[in-house]
Formats: C-alpha cells, structure tokens, sequence
C-alpha cells in the first residue's frame, strides 16, 4: 500500500526503471540510425505492430502469457534474497513433463488431460526450482550459477528426449514428439485467438501479489530477504520458506511450458527453448519484482518481440534486433540498480515525512 510516507520510495521505484528504459530506447536508437533505418519510423513499427489493431494486440497478448508466469520464477525467490535466472530450465522441463503427461492421457476427456498437463508441468517445473534451492540452503551452492547452468542441463534432455525416445518418425525436419491430440489442447478464449495460458498468468501474479504482501507467509519470506540472520534468531524455518518458495518459482515457470506445449506447438521441440524464460528474467528486473507490475511489463515486452518480422521487412533489420534490444534494456536496469538512494529529492522528502515533531518542555 502507497501512503504519504513511502509514496517518494514507490516514485524512485517507478522513475528509475522507466528512466532505465528510456536510455535504452535511445541507445537502440542509435543502432537503428548506424544501420540506415530512421529510428522514429522503427519505433512507429513496433508499435505498430505489437498495438496497432485489434489482432496485433492478440499476438502480444499471446507472447504475454509465458513472459507473466516466467518473470515470478525470478520474481518470487528474489523476496528470499536469491538471484534465480534457471526460468529457461523450469519452463522446457514443465513443457516436458506436459507433454509426457499429455501423450498418456491421450485417450482421456480433455479437461482431465488438460489437468493432469497442468500437474506435471508445475510438479516437474516446481522440483527443477527445488534443487536450485536446496543446494542453496544445504550446500552453499550460489543459486545464480547452479540455476543458469541447470538451464543447459534441461536443454540437453530435451534434446535427448526429441531425437531418441519420444521422437516422432515422422518429423524429420525438425525433430519432436508425438502431438497431443487436438481435442486436448487448450482453447482459446470466445471470440479471440488468445489462449487460456493468457488467464493463467494474470491469475499467477494476482496470487503471487496477495501471498507475498497480504499473508504472513510472505512477510516470513520478506523478513528472510531482508535479514537472514535476524530470521534464524527469530526462529523463523529458513530451510523450509527457500524450498516451498523455490518450488512455487519453478511451478510457475513449468505452467509457462505447459502452455506452450498445449495451446502453441501441441507437441514439445527445440520450440520450447524458445527464451521466453530469459525474457522473464528482464521482466522480473524491470518489475523489480513486483508480480502485478510484471503482468503489465510482459505485455510491453511481449509486443516488443511481436515485432521483430515488421523490422525486417520495413526496415532491413535483422530479425535479431528486438533480441539486441532486449539485452540493451537488460544491461540498462542492471545498471540502474546501483541508483537507487542516490538521489536526495527522496531520501529528504521522504525524511521530512518521517520524521516525528519537535517536542517542547
């Protein structure tokens, strides 16, 4: 909750990271300008084409649903105190315990089939997560190198598992499972190409909100973040809050995979690699982890990847370059991070606020 005494932290906590995009924007400008393209008319192209109309906005929509529920795969561990960028690993592991899941309940009704996808990819997502956490707690292991390369460790069993044992013959160009069958994917919403992973992750950040803000399990896991030693003093069961936060990070991560696997590609590939997962991780920053305002970053950045074939067509620019963008806006927030507290128009203001009356005798 916004009040008068920390309304200037909540302002410097929406002005740096919106200054930190706007830097980036003229930095990737810039770019545009050394590569013959009018940086206005790319700008006018992106926006174009990720809102432009009606079934632009479904597309963005569409790259939204991932980037929401990857984003708390950072987003939640970081009220710990942890740095988390394994999204990636949690998302293709939950595509393929979606699909696994899915291929056995072939023959099954829809919405048990749809369930029990549901079930494996957060389970399969969730324990992938758990690891990280465990080795974080138990052993010392840093979170953040042991969850980037459990990414390459989940890439390389999909790879295995694509071009060996679930490998359909029939897919010879590019190498997948077996498909799911129509009836059993997720549909999309009436009137719409949106699919129901769009619902899933708006409905994952309200709950991730409520439950880090609102109960007094997410106050455990602040204060954890805020003073580890002082929550073991406390009595406060560190081991348990890192495991059951991890697994709720991975599970949502997972649920990303499952979507893509049961409302996009109806099979699992190299596809799922798809770097909605690292994506997730810029949206969580830029968010600075709040899940709210990572649902609304996910559409921003979702219609930012929409329009890479617009770039490419309009302006000869490769189709890469919304990646480019992507990495500058990342380098950007980082950077910014080391702002906050620097500027004095909120630390006074917020210190003249705070601070109690004179006293008279």
């Amino acid at each position: 909750m916004i009040t008068r005494h920390n309304w200037p932290r909540t302002l410097e906590g929406i002005l740096i990271p919106l200054g930190a995009v706007l830097v980036a924007l003229l930095i990737f400008g810039l770019f545009c300008a050394t590569m013959g393209a009018n940086p206005l008319a790319v700008y006018g192209s992106i926006y174009k084409a990720a809102f432009g109309n009606w079934s632009s906005f479904q597309n963005t929509l569409i790259r939204a649903s991932p980037l929401m529920l990857s984003a708390l795969c950072t987003a939640l561990p970081a009220r710990l105190g942890l740095v988390i960028i394994g999204n990636e690993g949690a998302l293709v592991m939950g595509g393929l315990g979606a699909i696994s899941i899915g291929l056995t309940l072939a023959s099954a009704p829809p919405l048990v089939s749809q369930i029990g996808m549901a079930l494996a990819g957060i389970v399969a997502g969730g324990l992938w997560i758990t690891i990280v956490g465990a080795l974080r707690h138990y052993r010392a292991v840093n979170e953040t190198i042991s969850s980037l390369l459990m990414n390459y460790i989940a890439i390389a069993i999909l790879n295995h598992l694509v071009n060996g044992p679930m490998r359909d013959p029939s897919s010879l160009n590019k190498p997948s499972t077996f498909p799911i069958p129509d009836v059993n994917m997720l549909g999309s919403l009436p009137g719409t190409r949106i699919h129901y992973g769009l619902i899933y992750g708006l409905i994952a950040c309200a709950i991730a909100y409520f439950l880090i803000q609102r109960t007094t399990f997410g106050f455990a896991a602040r204060t954890v973040g805020g003073n580890i030693r002082a929550a073991r003093l406390a009595g406060l069961p560190v081991g348990k809050l890192t495991l059951i936060i991890c697994f709720l990070a991975g599970s949502c991560a997972g649920l990303a995979g499952m979507v893509e696997v049961a409302a996009i590609h109806g099979r699992a590939n190299e596809s799922l690699n798809a770097g909605y997962g690292y994506g997730g991780i810029l949206v969580a920053f830029i968010a600075r982890q709040n899940p709210l305002a990572a649902a609304v970053i996910s559409i921003l950045l979702g219609g930012i990847l929409t329009s890479g074939g617009i770039l490419q067509r309009v302006h000869s620019l490769p189709d890469a370059t919304v990646l480019l963008f992507q990495g500058l806006v990342f380098l950007v927030v980082l950077y910014s991070e080391s702002l906050y507290g620097k500027f004095a128009i909120f630390q006074e203001k917020e210190k003249s606020d705070t601070s109690s009356p004179a006293i008279t005798v």
